[in-house]
């Protein structure tokens, strides 16, 4: 009895080092995040800061508890299939994704690795997704609904400026929801009375030459679609609206409080990136990603700049002012 005792002790005396090596050791999930903004994990472009922190909310702290890969094509949307394949590399456990350009590079890189779409302009027009509601494969997530959205920024500007007859629309054609947005535009521009003049913009160095364009035809305001090269150069398009007075209705709402936009009508681009998380957090956990819905925003802003309208000379309408979820007047 004694000796089995002294067995026993031992055995956990001596042996716990060895036992302790032996037990299975967790494996720390990999995130692979795909976006055309520059940052890192820990310093990620702003508004994808609300993504960040909602993974920490729930439990996924990077180099602790996930890895997380942040890679964007510094400008370059011809290098997602490259920046596909070093994801793939990585060997992740999922990859999150913020544009069609690089879920497309994602989509025909791996069947297999789920795909989180953060807010994506318009997954089943662009083909990514057989339906919202069953987006089958390997991909689901959060849409922005972007052909809706651009047709209403349409209708505002209409209200805005009651006697726009010609608009300049700037747009990024080598993304998928692009054109999207622009047909979407052309079949309501006829019911508003009005003439679109579309633009490509390859790069932002031909912004200056698309305005100039505008000016030739006559073109009384100006939008933009809603791809990530005219958020990272918002400062610069609004610059240039401003120069050549242009009324506009933007598609992110910091256009319109941080870089003097006169209007933006966006969705709450912080739920849309929390609930991505929380799709990157399920699928962890087990879930599939065939088997998650595809999620639409259902809040929305419409964004006012004030002192821009004064520099433009412009009087909006009380009626429009009215339905405004945030005026700018300082």
């Amino acid at each position: 009895m004694r000796r089995r005792a002294f067995v026993g002790l031992a055995c956990g005396a001596l042996a716990w080092p060895v036992c302790a090596v032996a037990q299975p050791v967790k494996r720390v999930p990999r995130l692979c995040f795909l976006t055309f903004d520059p940052g890192t994990p820990q310093s990620p472009a702003k508004r994808f800061e609300a993504f960040f922190e909602r993974l920490r909310e729930l439990g996924y702290t990077n180099e602790e508890t996930v890895t997380i890969d942040y890679l964007h094509p510094e400008g370059r949307s011809d290098r997602y299939p490259e920046l596909a394949a070093e994801c793939l590399h990585l060997k992740p456990d999922i990859i999150a994704v913020t544009t069609t350009p690089g879920a497309h590079a994602l989509k025909n890189a791996t069947t297999t690795i789920p795909i989180v779409m953060v807010g994506l302009g318009d997954p089943v027009g662009a083909k990514l997704v057989e339906s919202l509601g069953h987006p089958g494969g390997n991909l689901t997530g959060v849409s922005l609904m972007t052909s809706v959205l651009a047709v209403k920024r349409l209708a505002l500007l209409k209200e805005a400026v009651p006697e726009l007859s010609h608009v300049l629309v700037l747009t990024y054609l080598v993304d998928p929801i692009s054109p999207l947005q622009v047909e979407a535009m052309k079949e309501a521009a006829a019911t508003l009375g009005v003439t679109l003049h579309v633009i490509d913009i390859k790069t932002p160095d031909d912004l200056p030459a698309a305005f100039e364009a505008g000016n030739t035809v006559g073109a009384q305001g100006v939008l933009t679609t809603a791809e990530s090269i005219f958020r990272v150069a918002r400062a610069r398009v609004t610059e240039l609206a401003a120069r050549h007075r242009l009324p506009a209705v933007y598609p992110f709402a910091e256009i319109a409080l941080e870089n003097g936009g006169l209007m933006a009508y966006d969705l709450s681009v912080r739920e849309v990136h929390r609930s991505a998380a929380d799709y990157v957090d399920r699928i962890l956990k087990g879930a599939k990603p065939t088997d998650l819905p595809i999620q639409q925003p259902t809040v929305f802003q419409l964004v006012i700049n004030l002192k821009t309208a004064k520099a433009l000379g412009l009087t909006l309408p009380p009626t429009l002012l009215a339905r405004a979820d945030e005026v700018i007047e300082e």
